[in-house]
Order: C-alpha cells, then sequence, then structure tokens
C-alpha cells in the first residue's frame, strides 16, 4: 500500500510516517521541506500521484488571521483537486474536538471549512478529531500570555499524545475509509487552567496562570464542555504525567 503523509515531518505526521513504515507499508513524506505545498500547490499532483491512502497533518503556521483561514481553504481544495486527479481511494485529514461547535474563532471556522469540503468531494475519507496535543499546551501558553501572565479559561479538555493519535491514523490507513469522523482524546480530564498551570509549574517557567472564564482560546470564548468529546470517544492511555516523563520538557533534561 502506498500512502502519502503531507505534513509528514510535524508533530502528528512523524509518529504516523514512523508507525507505518514500521509495518512495512510504502510512506511518502511530503512538507514543504520535500518540495511540496499545499497553499501553492507546487509538487501537489506529482506527491499524491501513485497514493492509495493521503494522510493530511498539514497544520496552519498561525491560528487569529486570515492567513489561518486561507490556509486551510487553499490547502484543502488543492489537494482535492490532486486526488482526484490521481484517484485516491482514501483521505484522512486530522482536525480538533469540537470544531462544529466553535464559531468565533478563525482556526476553528477554517477547519470547519475543511471538515465540510472533504465530506462532499466524494472522495472515500476518514476523519479524526482529537482533543488537544499534549505538546500543543506550550502554544496555549504562548497565545495567552501577556507580561508573563497567561489567563486560561476553566474549560475541560482531556488532551492527548501525539503518537496515540498517530497509532489511530495508522490502523485508518490499512483498515479502510470510514466515510465519518471518529474522536479521540486522553484518558484523564482536568479544567485547561488548572492542567496548564501544573505543566508551568513543572517546566518552572517564570509565569502565573489565572483562571478567567472570559479568557478567549484561540480568539474563541469557550464553555465547561466546548472542547470535550462525545461519549463514543477513543480514549487513549496516555497520562499527562506520563507523557511528561519522557517529553523533551521532563524536570530531569533542565
Amino acid at each position: 500500500m502506498n500512502i502519502v503523509v503531507l505534513g509528514g515531518k510535524g508533530v502528528v505526521g512523524h509518529h504516523v510516517v514512523d508507525r507505518l513504515r514500521s509495518d512495512g507499508h510504502e510512506v511518502l513524506v511530503a512538507s514543504r521541506s520535500t518540495g511540496v505545498d499545499i497553499v501553492t500547490g507546487e509538487g501537489l499532483v506529482d506527491a499524491v500521484a501513485d497514493a492509495d491512502v493521503v494522510v493530511d497533518a498539514t497544520n496552519s503556521g498561525s491560528y487569529t488571521t486570515q492567513e489561518t483561514y486561507d490556509f486551510f481553504r487553499q490547502g484543502t481544495d488543492n489537494l482535492i483537486e490532486a486526488e482526484r486527479l490521481a484517484g485516491v481511494s482514501h483521505h484522512i485529514a486530522i482536525s480538533v474536538v469540537g470544531t462544529e461547535r466553535i464559531e468565533d474563532s478563525i482556526y476553528f471556522r477554517g477547519k470547519q471549512y475543511q471538515d465540510s469540503q472533504i465530506r462532499k468531494s466524494g472522495i472515500p475519507y476518514s476523519i479524526v478529531h482529537a482533543t488537544q496535543f499534549y505538546e500543543f499546551l506550550v502554544a496555549i501558553i504562548v497565545s495567552a500570555e501577556r507580561d508573563q501572565i497567561v489567563q486560561l479559561a476553566p474549560a475541560y479538555i482531556e488532551p492527548v499524545a501525539a503518537d496515540d493519535v498517530a497509532a489511530l491514523i495508522a490502523q485508518l490507513a490499512v483498515a479502510g475509509p470510514m466515510n465519518g469522523t471518529v474522536e479521540i482524546s486522553g484518558p484523564e480530564r482536568e479544567r485547561m487552567s488548572d492542567l496548564i498551570r501544573r505543566f508551568v509549574t513543572s517546566m518552572e517557567a517564570p509565569c502565573e496562570v489565572i483562571t478567567d472564564p472570559r479568557a478567549p482560546y484561540f480568539g474563541a470564548r469557550v464553555e465547561d464542555r466546548t472542547l470535550l468529546p462525545g461519549d463514543g470517544a477513543r480514549r487513549a492511555e496516555t497520562g499527562f504525567e506520563a507523557w511528561l516523563a519522557q517529553s523533551e520538557y521532563a524536570r530531569s533534561s533542565w
């Protein structure tokens, strides 16, 4: 089976590539560094030409600007057209739990567009809605930090390890299209502001985390359950402490 992983050097993508290759599959890594750009379309048709399965693990480099929405709009349209030309039989995309419930974020509107275009493309597909990656916690901190104060909402989250998400994607790539959406989350539920406070303390970062129900999450207001998956979500096994202990942020490495 020939599989192309777009964003194959990214947070989730490189885990997907490693897992599929270890199972003996032919995997092409496609990214800007290999001459493939989904926004401009450069190299895209050639990259997916012989693919049975295409995994879209790309993500916007920004979260709150018009460039964010344009990334998903142009990238999704270009990729679907390239897949139609190539006759790709399975499109897999990584999205975010809560996408359909958040309207006041340009990032999530871009994700809504991506999901919608995939569903009506006519190409067999599987969409994975994941909760926040543990690896994404630093981006949450950076987005909310002002003068060493991090203001975050107390919304509940069930963060997940990127490698656990990659394991699900690798399974789907082999199993065939669902023509639907599956959710995946981590095993633990905690308020976002509390988890980030623990994370900041563990890293000994010089900032203070303040809980504020009005604090935006990448431009969006979130309530207690906005970022939680439904009852049928798959539950990964890696908890926060286990992930932290083997991560680059483990205290022993400082």
